[in-house]
């Protein structure tokens, strides 16, 4: 790592320190009070405690939309027809069983005696209605689900697809298909049903403050048991400092994404613990395809060989990470079996020369007069580690003689679909949180696809996809899914770098919790606190 990145961490290091001192004083005035209580508290039984946690996550959320947003069902609101189990197995939750009639025809079974939130019973009808809701709402969901028609019976759901489909039960894992009562929008109104959605999950929304928090309260009618909590606080901030000393300083019980470098003094408090998960995310550049430089793939390729994974994963994650060889982590059955690509200097020169470039009495490299400049866009926050792997690159590039200029911003993504003034961007995608690897192909490398604000496209993918889409079986998905990865980085689109932990701080008066890979299940009925 440079030693301008040292020095900026150890300035914030630093920062943390002053900061800290204050937050601490203002928190500790905050638990004092919250412990020493009042009487009255003192006085009233065990039984009538309430109980309340408060919870912080890394990404801001405007709105509440549960077809456009994964929030309401990580903050236990609503609920989709399957879920996975803890080994990333689909398993029932809203649908009791389901089944396949040909290859275009589902039928799902909705469990009987479910309420949403606002006394409406739960049938098929009303999951047809969320669903073509969602559908209508969000283009991404729409592309996802490919749904010509639905028939509802009762509590039994039929689903024609418009082709062939055998992974369908696996997107309906995924948060934006969480099943909403419409006929609360309908009286609501769509702005507000928006700010306070009803779903059939063991907490409700009392109160939303976008871009910052969301109060709960415990649903009583919940179908699968009485919450354990009472109240959640649910609160968004991107800053990962931000996240790590209110951690630190007890005004959060659960906090997603800290800072690694933090970690030492946080286990150094016996108090709190810090649960490093294997997670299902991937970070990588995208190279733009109408960039006149890197449209050249001995480009591409040379700057995928100055990436020093291996420095990126002990420098910036300390150790909680691994390198990546493709999109999806190594240890899952259809991740890529292939070594990682280390840092190699001398190789990238070559393909630079190959592809015409020139060393200019400046030491920087340059082609018919112009010198070698990309703009990488990278995020501001969100994830501690994104704005310094572009620096960590940067540094390596400027070795190599190639001058890369940062440009950060909150969303890349949004960045990069609106203007065409970019070479590399920063991304982070959850690329296997449905237990397969199909919905993360079609979104990244298809046209119009969720995850492709550049549109990127690889030269022979696409029957491989067709030939994926249409298969049901595991193993054999698994083998296509390995192919397409092969055909990918022979083409480069991206250069994966990293398959980063989530690192979350857990108070340890919470009990009955756990994080999981896919991020997807934090605020639950069983979670509970001491």
């Amino acid at each position: 790592m440079s030693l301008g990145i040292r020095s900026q961490r150890s300035k914030i290091f630093f920062g943390f320190i002053l900061i800290l001192c204050a937050v601490t004083f203002l928190s500790g005035c905050s638990q004092a009070s919250r412990s020493s209580g009042s009487s009255s508290e003192e006085n009233t039984p065990a039984t009538s405690v309430s109980k309340d946690i408060t919870i912080i996550h890394s990404l801001p959320n405007d709105t509440l939309d549960p077809h456009n947003t994964w929030i309401t069902l990580r903050a236990g609101v609503t609920e989709t027809l399957l879920r996975l189990d803890e080994n990333m197995k689909i398993s029932p939750w809203l649908a009791s069983d389901w089944e396949t009639k040909d290859d275009r025809t589902w039928v799902f079974s909705i469990r009987e005696g479910i309420q949403f939130q606002d006394g409406t019973p739960l049938d098929a009808q009303a999951v047809k209605a969320s669903f073509e809701r969602g559908i209508a709402d969000s283009k991404a969901l729409a592309a996802a689900l490919k749904i010509a028609s639905m028939e509802a019976n009762g509590q039994q759901l039929q689903i024609t697809t418009t082709e062939p489909y055998p992974a369908f039960p696996t997107e309906l894992v995924h948060p934006t298909t969480s099943i909403i009562s419409v006929a609360a929008e309908n009286q609501m109104g769509k702005e507000a049903f928006n700010n306070a959605p009803v779903g059939t999950g063991p907490f409700k929304v009392t109160n939303f403050t976008p871009g910052s928090e969301i109060h709960l309260v415990r649903n009583d009618d919940y179908w699968d048991g009485k919450a354990k909590l009472n109240e959640v606080t649910f609160k968004f901030n991107a800053d990962a400092n931000v996240r790590t000393l209110a951690f630190q300083s007890k005004q959060a019980d659960i906090v997603f994404h800290l800072s690694p470098e933090m970690l030492t003094s946080i286990e150094a408090d016996n108090e709190l613990s810090v649960s490093s998960v294997t997670s299902l995310r991937t970070h990588y550049f995208t190279y733009n395809p109408a960039s006149s430089s890197v449209s050249d793939h001995r480009v591409r390729e040379a700057l995928d060989k100055l990436i020093d994974r291996d420095s990126i994963v002990q420098d910036i994650m300390l150790g909680h990470a691994s390198p990546a060889n493709g999109p999806f982590n190594a240890s899952l059955p259809f991740g890529n079996r292939e070594g990682y690509q280390k840092l190699d200097e001398a190789g990238a020169l070559r393909l630079l020369e190959s592809a015409g470039y020139t060393k200019g009495s400046d030491g920087k490299f340059q082609k018919d007069g112009k010198p070698l400049t990309l703009k990488l866009i990278a995020f501001t926050g969100v994830n501690p580690e994104l704005p310094l792997i572009p620096q960590v690159v940067q540094s390596e590039a400027a070795k190599a003689g190639i001058t890369i200029e940062i440009v950060s911003v909150e969303y890349p993504e949004v960045y990069i679909a609106d203007h065409t003034d970019w070479d590399m961007s920063t991304s982070s995608y959850l690329t296997s949180p449905r237990g397969d690897g199909g919905s993360f192909l079609n979104s990244a490398y298809v046209p119009g696809g969720s995850y492709n604000p550049a549109n990127i496209q690889v030269d022979g993918l696409e029957p491989i996809l067709k030939e994926l889409n249409e298969t049901g079986d595991t193993e054999k998905r698994n083998e296509i899914t390995q192919q397409a990865v092969t055909v990918i980085n022979k083409a480069l689109p991206h250069s994966y770098i990293i398959n980063p932990n989530i690192l979350v701080g857990i108070n340890q008066r919470v009990t009955d919790w756990k994080p999981g890979a896919e991020e997807f299940y934090i605020v639950t009925h069983t979670l509970d606190v001491k």
